[in-house]
């Protein structure tokens, strides 16, 4: 049972899946060692744990980039103390579920670079492949070590208000967020010190040490110590803290474009000792800025010649050019007929019901209903390009359907999903806001592995249900309980 005087202001709603509570003064069962610890702590002990983790974020450098913020490049992660709590049951159902999809996704990305049979079968269209900007026809007929495309990925979940998940998307270009995963933890040790082994909770630090036995694995060298890197876009991209915390924690170099080059299809690092040569890259650059020779010549991010280097297989790239046709929002649609397809079995994660403005009559129904529905550009990520259609004013909405109706190919719209709420610790207070998680799957050649936890994103601002930190969202630790 809550104590008033702590959650006397979370008001949850009963439309909306509450992590923590059944109801207004029932704690789940799962939840119910925290509550009781945060009944036990004075306020302004609290407010100091809370003061204490946000110097530690300071101190240690967590940061991400706004863009189109007028406040200087880099922002310290908003972070709540409270962690995000899920049981060993549900995190078993969701573990199951993201391998299934992803064996699908890597076998789709195959087919649709070769034979293409999933397309010839009439499952998926030509037409939405061949009109997704992120379909490379340079990947045509290549071929990747082990048939792996995805070897990293972050599937963004979120529950409905009956506490089924849902996949939200799946990024499986160049997925950003497993730092802060870490750090959140490392945080959560220092802030709760005792918390942790009580609730028997299962460690996320190992992440690191997985994905580098994965790229030792993919070298095309077999020698004891191949030489991996990772490459970055430089400073002043939004998750530069990401690119070298892991490269740090992997014991690896952190290069720029600038570092590398390519001679004879092989690719070299710059060294002081000379050219070194360069086995496996764990690249953190977009696909359209990776090799000016064949995509932007404008590029400065990227090295000449890195393509021909992979197309020779001389050296591995961490994920694989061209994923991005099987994100695309609008081919995310198909992927539960792509589990049917590929693996004969009935999908266990469900899609968010998804409308294609490219189809008329889903477009018809979308424009005729459009303040229920959020709309999404198919390529656009970090919460830009969207329409909350709830919360949009009328000039707002007659803006966004001026842009639909130049590429509707380029849009979805789905229904409001009332995301879950969990505990935040706000302005002294316990207060309920919207959630989700993004867990981090890595695809090696002996299979999935996928660290029990994830990013939580939180919704800082009341009643918001955008949790991407670029809209002002925050993150908290998420624990996987092994009991």
């Amino acid at each position: 049972m809550a104590d008033a005087s702590l959650f006397q202001h979370y008001n949850g709603h009963s439309s909306v899946w509450d992590e923590m509570f059944t109801n207004a003064i029932d704690v789940r069962r799962h939840y119910q060692n925290v509550a009781n610890f945060l009944l036990t702590i004075p306020g302004d002990e609290l407010n100091k744990k809370e003061e204490l983790a946000k110097r530690l974020f300071m101190s240690q450098g967590i940061t991400f980039t706004v863009y189109s913020s007028g406040e200087g490049i880099e922002k310290i992660f908003p972070f709540d103390i409270i962690p995000r709590i899920i049981t060993a049951s549900e995190w078993d159902f969701i573990e199951r579920g993201i391998k299934q999809r992803l064996r699908a996704l890597n076998l789709f990305l195959r087919d649709v670079y070769h034979e293409q049979f999933i397309l010839k079968d009439g499952v998926v269209p030509f037409n939405l492949v061949y009109s997704c900007p992120h379909y490379l026809r340079e990947m045509q007929g290549l071929n990747v070590p082990y048939d792996i495309y995805v070897h990293i990925a972050g599937i963004d979940l979120i529950r409905d208000h009956d506490g089924t998940f849902y996949v939200l998307e799946d990024n499986l270009r160049t997925p950003s967020g497993v730092s802060y995963m870490i750090e959140n933890r490392e945080i959560t040790k220092r802030i709760f010190p005792d918390l942790i082994p009580q609730n028997h909770v299962r460690p996320v630090t190992h992440y690191p040490n997985i994905l580098y036995k994965n790229l030792m694995a993919l070298s095309p060298r077999k020698i004891a110590s191949p030489n991996i890197v990772l490459l970055t876009p430089g400073i002043y991209n939004s998750a530069y803290f990401e690119h070298t915390t892991l490269a740090r924690l992997m014991g690896v170099e952190l290069v720029e474009g600038r570092d590398l080059v390519v001679e004879n299809h092989h690719v070299y690092m710059k060294t002081t000792a000379g050219l070194q040569q360069v086995d496996v890259i764990y690249r953190r650059v977009d696909d359209a800025f990776l090799d000016p020779l064949v995509f932007d010549p404008n590029s400065v991010l990227g090295v000449s010649g890195i393509l021909s280097a992979y197309r020779k297989g001389n050296v591995a790239i961490v994920n694989s050019i061209g994923n991005g046709v099987a994100d695309d929002k609008a081919v995310y649609v198909y992927v539960p007929d792509m589990i049917r397809y590929y693996l004969n079995e009935e999908p266990l994660l469900k899609n968010v019901p998804t409308y294609q403005l490219g189809k008329p009559d889903e477009q018809d129904y979308v424009l005729k209903n459009i303040d229920k529905m959020v709309v999404k550009k198919t390529n656009e990520s970090g919460g830009y390009g969207m329409l909350m259609g709830h919360a949009a004013s009328d000039a707002e909405i007659e803006a966004y359907k001026k842009e639909i109706m130049k590429e509707p190919r380029h849009f979805i719209a789905q229904p409001t999903i009332s995301l879950s709420s969990a505990p935040c610790y706000i302005d002294g207070k316990v207060q309920p806001r919207r959630v989700d998680l993004r867990p981090f799957a890595l695809c090696g050649p002996n299979g999935i592995e996928i660290v029990p936890g994830g990013l939580t994103r939180v919704a800082l601002r009341e009643g918001s249900l955008v949790v991407n930190s670029s809209q002002g969202g925050g993150s908290k630790d998420t624990w996987v309980l092994s009991l």
